[in-house]
């Protein structure tokens, strides 16, 4: 149930005009995301896609990403955020090499080389998108 009287169930593939009646609260349930998990396969993602869509709001959109085996994703248009939430592995960022657990959070900024390597069979991260393409400015406050 979102605020605002709009019940809607984010355990199926959320519409954008789904996202245009929200206006205070989304909320997303894990279990059901992993339902979505794989997804459909294309081109770039021949074992289907490895995570699925919670919801989007403005330039920012939440995803649970599930990678079995390898991951093979590419640099992204957006600044983002790792979420570790289960599972344990090595997350490689501008050829810098850290380990993750559960607890963990991880900023990868618009553009950058990034990928997972080492995971363990039940590694599950919530990854939030936000902003231009491009990457926000940096502030100099916390670089």
């Amino acid at each position: 149930m979102i605020a605002g009287g709009v019940d809607q169930h984010f355990g199926a593939p959320p519409t954008p005009e789904s996202y245009r009646k929200v206006t205070k609260m989304m909320k997303a349930i894990l279990a059901d995301l992993m339902q979505r998990i794989p997804g459909k396969a294309s081109p770039e993602w021949p074992m289907g896609e490895p995570f699925a869509l919670a919801f989007a709001h403005g330039t920012m959109s939440v995803e649970v990403s599930a990678p079995r085996d390898s991951d093979i994703q590419t640099p992204h248009d957006q600044d983002e955020l790792y979420f570790i939430h289960t599972g344990r592995g090595e997350i490689v960022i501008a050829g810098e090499r850290h380990v993750f657990e559960p607890g963990m959070v991880f900023f990868v900024a618009a553009h950058v080389e990034h990928r997972l390597e080492n995971f363990s069979p039940d590694f599950t991260t919530w990854v939030v998108f936000w902003g231009p393409k491009g990457g926000e400015k940096s502030s100099g406050a916390a670089d």
